[in-house]
C-alpha cells in the first residue's frame, strides 16, 4: 500500500477548558501591538473584555476592531485594514465565529501584502507569510482556526469567494470550549452541522495520485491517510455530542466534543478539501441569504447518496465508527440534521424552483470543489441532484 498523507496546521494548537486565559502570555511572546478583530456583539461581552485586559496586563498594546459583519463583505476587509495601518500591529487576533476569524486572516493579508482582497481569490495567490495570527473561536463549526481558507462575500459576483493559502493558517489557535457555552441552540446546530459536513466531505473526497509536489500545487489535495484519521474522529465526536449540545447548551462534555470535532474537521478539510455540497451552497447561499451551515447540511445527504457508488468503503467505515450499518448511515445523518433543525430540502431553505438551472450552472463552475468530488457531476447530473434536493425525492439520484 502506498501510504500518503499531509497535514497543515497552526504552529501551536491549544485545546481545553480555560485555555483562553493563556492568551496574554502567548501574544506577548509574538509582538507588542495587537489588532483584535471581533464583532459588535462580542466587543461588549465580559469574557472578551477579560481577554483584552489580560493582553494589556501582559504588556501588549491593543486596538479592537469590532466591525466584522456576517459573511465578511469584501469592502469591509479593505476598510478594516486601511483603518489599522496607522496602528502598525505586530499581531492580528481573531475572536469570534468563522466570520471574525476569516476577517482577521484577510486583514493580516492586506496589512502585509497590500492590494485588495480580490487580488488573492483562489488558491496559492498569497505571495508569502502574513502577520502572525492568533485565533480564538467562540463557535464550533467553520474550523477557520486551523484552516488555510478565508471566505468573503462579493456583491459584484453575487457569490461567496475563497482565499486559500497555507500562509493564512493561524500561527496559534486557542480552542476553549467554555467560550461556546453561551452559544444559542440555533447557532450551535448550524455551526455543528457545518463541521459534520466538513468531516464527511473530507473523508469521502477524491483520492489523487500522490505525485511529488502535490501539496505545493494544490491547497486541497484530496483525501489522504492523515486527513482520514482526523475526519473520522471528527465525525464520531460530532455524532456523539452535537444533538446533546443543541438540546442543553450547558452540557460541557457535549460542548467539548463538538468543538474538538469541529477543529479536527477543519484540520482534515484544510488539506483534503470539501466537495459538491459546498460547491452547491455557494450559489444557494447567494440566492437564499441563509446560513452556510444550514445549506451544506441540507445538501449533504443527497450528495452522499449521489456519491455512494464511489464511496461505499468510506460509508461503511463511517457507519462502523458510529455503530450503524452502511444502509442506515445516510438516513441517520439526515435524521440528526432534522432533529437539530436543519431544513430537509432546498425548497424549505427558500430556493426558488426557477433558479435551479442557474444554481446548477454556477455550482459546476466552482471547479476546485467539483473536481474534489469522488463522483463526477457534469451539468445534467448536477441538475438532477438539485431536483432531488429541492423536492426531497432522493430516488431521482438512485
Amino acid at each position: 500500500m502506498n501510504l500518503f498523507g499531509t497535514i497543515r496546521a497552526p504552529r501551536e494548537l491549544v485545546f481545553g477548558s480555560g485555555q483562553r486565559h493563556a492568551l496574554g502570555r502567548i501574544a506577548s511572546s509574538m509582538g507588542k501591538r495587537a489588532l483584535v478583530v471581533t464583532d459588535a456583539r462580542l466587543a461588549v461581552d465580559a469574557q472578551f473584555l477579560a481577554m483584552v485586559d489580560d493582553l494589556r496586563k501582559s504588556g501588549v498594546e491593543v486596538r479592537v476592531d469590532s466591525s466584522t459583519l456576517p459573511d465578511v463583505p469584501v469592502h469591509s476587509a479593505s476598510e478594516s485594514a486601511d483603518a489599522a495601518r496607522d496602528f502598525a500591529p505586530e499581531i492580528v487576533i481573531g475572536v469570534g465565529g468563522g466570520s471574525c476569524l476569516d476577517m482577521a486572516k484577510c486583514v493580516a493579508i492586506l496589512l502585509t501584502h497590500g492590494g485588495k482582497p480580490q487580488d488573492y481569490y483562489g488558491e496559492h495567490n498569497v505571495p508569502g507569510p502574513v502577520l502572525p495570527i492568533i485565533a480564538l473561536p467562540t463557535t464550533a463549526g467553520t474550523g477557520s482556526e486551523v484552516t488555510p481558507v478565508a471566505v468573503l462575500s462579493d456583491a459584484e459576483r453575487m457569490l461567496k469567494v475563497g482565499v486559500s493559502s497555507p500562509h493564512i493558517i493561524p500561527t496559534v489557535s486557542i480552542c476553549d470550549p467554555d467560550l461556546t457555552l453561551s452559544c444559542p441552540p440555533g447557532l450551535t446546530a448550524i455551526a455543528g452541522a457545518d463541521a459534520m459536513t466538513h468531516a464527511i466531505e473530507a473523508y469521502t473526497a477524491i483520492r489523487r495520485d500522490a505525485v511529488p509536489g502535490i501539496a505545493r500545487d494544490r491547497v486541497f489535495v484530496g483525501k489522504n491517510d492523515f486527513s482520514d484519521h482526523l475526519a473520522l474522529r471528527a465525525i464520531v465526536l460530532l455524532w456523539e455530542g452535537l444533538e446533546s449540545a443543541c438540546k442543553d447548551g450547558s452540557n460541557a462534555a457535549a460542548r467539548e466534543k463538538v468543538m474538538m470535532g469541529a477543529t479536527l474537521a477543519g484540520l482534515a478539510f484544510g488539506v483534503a478539501g470539501t466537495a459538491a455540497a459546498h460547491a452547491i451552497q455557494y450559489p444557494v447561499g447567494a440566492l437564499t441569504h441563509t446560513a452556510h451551515g444550514s445549506g451544506v447540511a441540507c445538501l449533504m445527504p443527497y450528495v452522499m447518496r449521489w456519491n455512494r457508488p464511489s464511496i461505499e468503503t468510506e460509508l461503511t467505515e463511517i457507519a462502523q465508527a458510529i455503530g450503524l450499518s452502511t444502509d442506515e448511515l445516510i438516513p441517520a445523518i439526515a435524521g440528526l440534521f432534522g432533529r437539530i433543525g436543519i431544513p430537509p430540502t432546498l425548497r424549505d431553505l427558500g430556493l426558488a424552483e426557477d433558479r435551479l438551472d442557474w444554481t446548477a450552472e454556477q455550482s459546476c463552475g466552482i471547479a476546485r470543489l467539483i473536481q474534489n468530488n469522488p463522483r463526477p457531476l457534469p451539468l445534467p447530473d448536477m441538475r438532477r441532484l438539485l431536483e432531488a434536493a429541492y423536492t426531497g425525492d432522493a430516488s431521482l439520484i438512485d
